[in-house]
């Protein structure tokens, strides 16, 4: 090989080949490289830790090992569940009490109270005989109670006149349906029934009004809270039951009960006896006043001995023969009117059992009046034992002063109502 020339630097030297022999050119053939199946690429294997961020060195880091809880019971096979002393049977439920009387489907004296067709009566009121004979019996402390107006409206002077108008004037607030509430709780002590009480005792009303074709929402509910079976009807427009017949009695009875009230409200016994009661009031006082006066003059004469007992008894005996030969006798007749009242009022109780039942309740009625007998044959018993076994018999003074007939009077009257109707 020939020399570099001088001043450049020497390359090293090629390896020499072998030199070919001058024939014909042979192609050149490619290299063969080693053949490999097609294999996919291998994803490189990672730990199976979290990939450390590359601002932290490439070493996995191990986290510490929480300790573990201990086993509170021993590794098995199988687990075997906790055993718990096994608790003994329940007892046996106590049978259920049976629904109350009044809540009893099947009780002989319930009747269906579902809403149905009513048809409303032209005529809602009247008044009987018995409602007349109250307000005429009534007339005699009417006329003394308007001379005891008369006297203290004296002192008004020009005005006792009006003090007169205004007292006439005051029967209609028997009317008025605020001064009736206001009687009602003040006097009867009365009052409004509550939600569970007013869905017990409305639909009963619905039925009972139904069936005397009367318009029910004329009139007013109300509750006595009382353990005794009783009902009363006041005013013009107020039916009320004591809470003993709202709960305990079957809805037929509490119908029949109504239906024995709302009896007085058409007869118009209510309003009547209201009315004449009220004009009386005046009179009442009076003689109340007069009657306190009396005891306590008597009590103060008795210290002056005989001579002043006698003088007030003559004074007494004096004033009461001048107001009697004034009013021609009218105090005298004022002396029998309770006793007239008392037998208008029993007649008064017979009408309004008829009442109910004229409108299907005279079972029911029958059953609420036999209670009623049996709940005072248990007083009785009870007085008998207070008094040494001796029975305590009422006076027949106490009998013409009773407003209610006794029971067997009642249900003698109900006889005809109790017969099967015969076919015709």
């Amino acid at each position: 090989m020939s020399q570099p020339p001088p001043g450049y630097p020497e390359y090293p030297e090629y390896p020499e080949y072998p030199e070919q022999s001058a024939q014909a050119p042979q192609p050149q053939v490619p290299p063969q490289y080693p053949t490999q199946a097609a294999q996919p690429p291998v994803p490189p294997q990672y730990p199976q830790q979290q990939p450390s961020s590359p601002a932290y060195p490439q070493t996995p880091y191990t986290y510490p090992q929480a300790p573990q809880a201990p086993q509170p019971y021993p590794q098995a096979a199988a687990p075997i569940p906790p055993q718990y002393p096994q608790t003994p049977p329940a007892p046996a439920a106590a049978p259920a009490a049976p629904p109350a009387p009044s809540e009893d489907p099947d009780h002989p004296n319930h009747i269906n109270t579902d809403a149905r067709r009513v048809h409303i009566s032209n005529q809602q009121r009247h008044t009987d005989a018995t409602a007349v004979g109250n307000l005429l019996l009534y007339l005699p402390n009417f006329l003394c109670s308007l001379c005891v107006v008369g006297l203290f409206s004296a002192f008004f002077g020009n005005l006792a006149f009006l003090v007169i108008l205004l007292w006439l004037a005051s029967g209609a607030l028997v009317f008025h349906r605020p001064t009736e509430s206001a009687l009602a709780r003040r006097l009867l002590h009365l009052r409004y029934p509550t939600p569970q009480e007013r869905a017990k005792i409305e639909p009963v009303w619905r039925e009972v009004t139904a069936r005397a074709g009367v318009e029910g929402r004329n009139y007013e509910l109300w509750v006595e809270d009382s353990d005794g079976l009783n009902a009363v009807a006041a005013a013009g427009h107020i039916v009320g039951v004591t809470r003993f017949a709202l709960n305990q009695l079957p809805n037929g009875e509490l119908a029949a009960v109504m239906a024995h009230e709302l009896g007085h409200h058409v007869g118009g016994h209510a309003w009547s006896g209201l009315l004449g009661y009220w004009y009386a009031m005046p009179g009442r006082m009076a003689w109340r006043m007069l009657k306190a006066f009396s005891v306590v003059a008597f009590h103060v004469s008795r210290a002056f001995g005989c001579f002043g007992v006698a003088f007030v008894v003559m004074i007494i005996g004096g004033l009461a023969f001048a107001t009697i030969s004034t009013l021609y006798g009218l105090p005298l007749l004022i002396l029998c009117v309770p006793y007239a009242l008392a037998a208008v009022g029993r007649r008064a109780e017979l009408r309004a059992d008829e009442h109910a039942a004229a409108l299907g309740f005279a079972p029911m009625l029958a059953s609420v009046l036999d209670k009623l007998h049996q709940g005072e044959q248990r007083e009785q018993a009870v007085q008998t034992a207070k008094n040494g076994g001796v029975p305590v018999e009422e006076s027949a003074l106490s009998k013409l002063l009773s407003s209610h007939p006794d029971y067997h009077t009642r249900l003698h009257h109900l006889e005809q109502y109790l017969q099967p109707q015969r076919p015709y």
